[in-house]
């Protein structure tokens, strides 16, 4: 049975682009050439759809039928903008929201995603280069998660931190490396959490921006939680100040 979060095939991936689907990620067979292969690269550029080049067993594990050198893969959501999450806030709610920075395993983008919805955030952030793919394991990890709360894709993430500093958000980024405990700050206010890569953490361009980095203590002898353990951790503090106050 084909999958049917993809599209196969260069007209077709092409009418996918231009009518607006959300591509997650376009394949395109190592070497492939040809007018229609080089109008396909200008269109994905235009429309920011990330190429991957692969070799044609990827593509043909992919589908059995002619994919003539090119594999679409369909978003199973719909994205939505910046500006859509900030207005859809209810007024009598404080706004939460969660940004991603390097995360790029798609089973613990969904378990954040999981426990962002059960927390109460309003939107999730994440970055078009270097993230996890919004994929069918990422649904399920989400358990359902992914279908109820707005997913933005921003190409800047140091710009996009700006303007929600502009909106009234502070941003707090979850890290090890800082002295000051995750209990200490006040997220009472409207906060973004800032869950950094699974390896690396937060990236330093992206700590400079950051109103207030935080740890969880830690008393056994490992030096960091997994990153979808340590957002649950962050959100729930969340939750506890804003529900004791």
């Amino acid at each position: 049975m084909e999958n049917k979060n993809i599209v196969f095939g260069i007209r077709p991936v092409a009418e996918a682009i231009q009518s607006g689907k959300q591509i997650e990620k376009l394949y395109i067979r190592k070497g492939a050439e040809g007018q229609l292969m080089t109008e396909l690269r200008d269109l994905a550029f235009r429309h920011r759809v990330r190429i991957q080049e692969v070799p044609v067993e990827k593509l043909n594990r992919l589908t059995r039928l002619n994919h003539q050198g090119v594999v679409a893969q369909i978003a199973p959501i719909e994205y939505v903008e910046l500006g859509d999450i900030i207005e859809r806030v209810p007024e009598d709610e404080t706004p939460l929201i969660v940004l991603f920075d390097g995360v790029t395993d798609v089973r613990n983008f969904g378990a954040i995603a999981r426990s962002a919805e059960c927390a109460g955030a309003h939107g999730l952030i994440t970055p078009l280069k270097n993230s996890a793919p919004v994929n069918s394991e990422a649904m399920r990890s989400s358990a359902g998660a992914l279908n109820r709360i707005p997913v933005c894709r921003v190409g800047s993430i140091r710009n996009t931190l700006k303007a929600l500093q502009a909106e009234g958000y502070q941003i707090v980024a979850a890290t090890e490396k800082s002295r000051k405990l995750i209990y200490d700050a006040d997220l009472r206010q409207p906060t973004v959490i800032v869950m950094g890569a699974e390896d690396t953490g937060i990236s330093k361009e992206v700590l400079k921006l950051c109103n207030e980095q935080v740890a969880i203590p830690l008393i056994g002898s490992i030096e960091s939680l997994n990153v979808s353990a340590a957002a649950a951790v962050m959100l729930f503090e969340v939750v506890r100040q804003r529900i004791g106050d």
